[in-house]
């Protein structure tokens, strides 16, 4: 589980979030935003609006039938997020360095 997650909880909307920022930069389809995050096809359909109300995430291309999306770089929520992300994994490090080590 990433530290979004631990730190904010698992919901629907941050897995879904937190699956793009583990996989910047590719395109998903919503079947496949399903699959990876892992969240029911009525839970991805009741929030959906969401995403792209907010921009947080943009249609990019189409494959096949299929409309892929991807992360709106531009969002100023994206980037609090990504900014959020961040700050807990300096956190994490340093708490990591500053542990004990424990001697054999």
């Amino acid at each position: 589980m990433s530290l979004l997650l631990k730190y904010m909880g698992s919901t629907p909307q941050l897995r879904i979030v937190d699956f793009f920022l583990d996989n910047k930069g590719s395109d998903y389809s919503k079947k496949e935003i399903i699959e990876c995050a892992g969240v029911s096809k009525s839970t991805l359909y009741k929030i959906w609006d969401n995403f792209t109300q907010f921009g947080i995430l943009k249609p990019t291309r189409r494959y096949g039938k299929a409309q892929l999306y991807s992360l709106n770089d531009e969002s100023p929520i994206l980037q609090k997020f990504k900014e959020l992300d961040r700050v807990l994994c300096s956190h994490a490090m340093y708490k990591a360095l500053e542990a004990p080590v424990s001697a054999k």
